[in-house]
């Protein structure tokens, strides 16, 4: 497959934050009984939507500046299609505010913690395997 440099490079820098994401969310998760579990699901839900966002811009779909895991779930499985479930995604939509803000919001166990990293991980395999190899950063 021949892509453009630039859409190459563009997905690249996509991935790369989105690893990083889930670097951070691993790292804290190993913190174990002082594990700030709020912020591994931020992490978490940020690769996710990291992920679905480089394989929009690959396959060239527009998509609005938003948060909505749902929303860009659904924005590149009808155009492009993929081995993800929306049970892989969904879950982690609410971290996005509730993970990063005060609020009235229950409180995230290390086992959601878990979990959410467990589903960050889906994405980021369905979605990598969507992508030839020569777009992947080594």
């Amino acid at each position: 497959m021949n892509e453009p440099p630039e859409l190459c490079e563009e997905v690249r820098r996509w991935v790369e934050k989105a690893e990083h994401d889930l670097q951070n969310a691993e790292y804290v998760l190993g913190l174990k009984e002082e594990c700030p579990t709020d912020t591994v699901c931020f992490h978490c839900q940020q690769c996710a939507e990291k992920y679905l966002e480089a394989l929009l811009i690959f396959n060239t779909i527009e998509f609005p500046r938003t948060h909505d895991l749902v929303l860009l779930f659904n924005l590149a499985e009808r155009v492009v299609g993929h081995n993800l479930e929306i049970e892989q995604v969904q879950p982690l939509n609410r971290y996005s505010v509730e993970a990063r803000y005060p609020g009235d919001w229950d409180p995230i166990s290390f086992t959601e913690a878990t979990d959410a990293l467990r589903m960050a991980k889906s994405v980021r395999t369905a979605v990598r395997g969507a992508f030839p190899k020569e777009v992947l950063p080594n």
